[in-house]
């Protein structure tokens, strides 16, 4: 089988493999395991791969670049006209050799891949929106007409969309999903974690507004100020590094807040066995597989209610969903925090629910979507 990926993740090459963002590297990686060959249509850039990415294991790839674009300027949406053609050009030939078409969005690229597909409606496809498919929620118009083709099944046949969440209203092709990042190898036994000595905190993710990373070391900070013992490290880079780093220095918490930067896999896990409580103050997610790892090493989740997270944290039964009002927010996780019982439950009923999401499982639900 043919398998032909439509992405706006960047690529790049080192010693004849190809490396993307590793979580998606992984998650493609086991869709690979069931087909003879995979071609990637995707932007490449000639940098070296980062503590973030990771390699594709299949043994016949064929990559095929496209520029990426955006359509935040004038200048930009010129640009973007005048590389259009080509690009459509380019997708076109890459499905027509398909047998199966794999779309990820919502993207740009993804976007152009919409509307390609079109054209194909006898060849096999799924589409894995990564996003928030709240219909409740605010998306820019570039999700939303993506949202709107991949669900309009006049447009769009033969496709199974895999959308995190269940949303009523959906039509008949949209499947709600899931993604994994540990094998059932990995279940070791979750260690009681006290709340006595320091309690620690652990934020992954990228260091921008939407993340709210600032959000989660005012947590912290007001947390010390009430005489808690509390320590929060932030794992990933971005924009707002910076305006962190002066923040913590600004307000003298050099001693409770430390910034990691981007690091493995290995050392994100040992971060999450290590710590009490995760952090997710973010404005959007679709499936956010730090709150899924946290819960699988036994860490209780602090994460605004977007998305599907109030049905992974069971509204609540399975952790905290933060009400970006920190006098609000404080109370709540003080309400753990003087409660070991509490704290027990949740940390229990989360990796019981988490550990049910393996790469197995997902691994076996990729095979019945391929054999479609």
């Amino acid at each position: 089988m043919k398998f032909v990926i439509i992405t706006h993740v960047p690529h790049s090459k080192v010693n004849n493999l190809y490396y993307a963002y590793a979580p998606y590297v992984r998650e493609m990686n086991v869709w690979g395991n069931h087909v003879t060959q995979v071609v990637i249509v995707a932007p490449f850039f000639s940098g070296k791969a980062t503590a973030i990415d990771s390699s594709y294991q299949h043994q016949n790839i064929h990559f095929i670049p496209v520029p990426s674009f955006d359509l935040l300027s004038i200048q930009a949406i010129l640009l973007t006209l005048f590389k259009l053609p080509g690009l459509l050009w380019v997708l076109f030939k890459a499905m027509k050799s398909a047998d199966h078409i794999h779309l990820r969005c919502p993207g740009n690229i993804g976007l152009l891949g919409c509307f390609v597909q079109i054209l194909f409606p006898n060849t096999p496809k799924t589409a894995k929106y990564a996003g928030n498919w709240d219909p409740e929620s605010k998306h820019p118009w570039t999700y939303e007409l993506q949202r709107w083709i991949l669900s309009n099944t006049f447009l769009t046949r033969n496709m199974q969309v895999l959308v995190y969440g269940e949303w009523k209203g959906s039509s008949g092709n949209i499947k709600p999903f899931f993604t994994a990042t540990y094998s059932e190898k990995d279940k070791l036994a979750v260690v009681p974690k006290v709340l006595q000595g320091v309690v620690d905190f652990v934020f992954a993710g990228t260091l921008v507004h939407g993340k709210h990373p600032l959000y989660a070391v005012q947590l912290i900070e007001n947390l010390h100020q009430k005489g808690y013992l509390v320590r929060l490290r932030l794992y990933g880079e971005g924009v707002q590094r910076k305006v962190l780093e002066e923040y913590v220095v600004a307000h003298q918490l050099e001693s409770i807040v430390f910034l990691k930067g981007n690091q493995s896999k290995e050392t994100l896990q040992k971060a999450y066995q290590d710590s009490h409580f995760i952090v997710l103050p973010s404005e959007s997610e679709g499936w956010p597989k730090v709150i899924a790892e946290g819960l699988f090493w036994g860490c209780v989740p602090l994460a605004t209610a977007v998305s599907c997270v109030p049905f992974m944290l069971d509204y609540g039964d399975r952790g905290i969903l933060l009400e970006m009002d920190l006098e609000k927010d404080i109370l709540q996780i003080e309400s753990v925090l003087s409660n070991q019982s509490l704290f027990d439950y949740k940390q229990t009923r989360g990796a019981e629910w988490s550990r049910g999401y393996t790469m197995d499982f997902f691994e076996a639900e990729i095979k019945k979507l391929l054999a479609r």
